[in-house]
């Protein structure tokens, strides 16, 4: 006997002709826990809490112009083909590269202006960053987007999971689930360990996150069907090993390299 499932509407909420979509609250609530976290840290590296408040009211709407640009990029072809859809943002289609790109940059300028050591800026951040890409993978949940292959099943799955990753008659492997869940891990990992390590160095807990994130989005994006492609190379795989590279010669340097370079004037 066929089973139907009924997916998830991606629309919250309804008033009138404005649409509140899942994929648009997730990514809003991250940003506010993240923002929330920043500021709770930011007074231990002597960083204004309302200097977090204005970056993000700056960063935030860079982030999502940079990630719909890196997006549209990598996918010119069907954008000039349908150029109606290059500001339909809520039917999904952001990257995070591209928002992590533009928000770093972003942040340089930013702490540059106010005399902010941009290791410290970006130690503050990682822990926010990592809950919000945990959270706003939850939003391509909703879309049903950035999923794997097909499986026979998902019966390790709780069924809201499970019958939402059923898609063009098959089941979908999770890749979402997988990078939220290895996003939260390392998010653990940096909340329990950050104030207890006493050899941490300004600019190791980004290092961290740029391996950890790295590793995890490497693999996983190895399990998607719908990465964007630069020829036969898979753009977020080629990135992800950059991210490894340049996180692990950051370690080296920090704790190698006279760490005048690295810390503030």
């Amino acid at each position: 006997m066929r089973q139907l499932f009924l997916a998830i509407n991606p629309i919250a909420l309804k008033l009138g002709p404005l649409e509140i979509r899942w994929y648009a609250l997730c990514i809003v609530t991250g940003v506010v826990v993240a923002v929330w976290l920043a500021m709770k840290e930011a007074p231990r590296k002597k960083i204004k809490p309302d200097d977090i408040l204005d970056f993000i009211l700056i960063a935030f709407p860079i982030a999502i112009i940079g990630a719909r640009l890196y997006y549209i990029l990598f996918d010119l072809g069907y954008y000039r083909q349908n150029p109606g859809e290059i500001f339909a943002i809520w039917h999904g289609g952001i990257a995070i590269y591209g928002g992590l790109i533009a928000g770093a940059v972003t942040l340089f300028i930013f702490s540059y202006y106010k005399m902010i050591a941009p290791l410290d800026f970006l130690d503050i951040a990682v822990p926010g960053v990592l809950v919000a890409q945990a959270m706003g993978r939850w939003g391509n949940f909703f879309n049903q987007e950035a999923f794997g292959k097909a499986v026979k099943s998902l019966n390790y799955l709780p069924n809201f999971i499970k019958n939402q990753m059923y898609i063009d008659n098959s089941y979908r492997t999770p890749t979402f689930l997988y990078e939220s869940s290895w996003n939260l891990i390392g998010f653990i990992l940096v909340m329990s360990l950050r104030h207890h390590l006493k050899w941490l160095k300004s600019g190791d807990i980004v290092a961290f996150y740029l391996v950890w994130y790295g590793l995890g989005r490497f693999v996983i994006e190895g399990m998607r069907t719908d990465s964007l492609m630069l020829g036969p190379i898979r753009v977020s795989q080629a990135l992800s090993l950059i991210l490894v590279l340049v996180g692990v010669v950051l370690v080296l340097v920090n704790h190698k390299v006279n760490k005048y370079f690295l810390n503030k004037q």
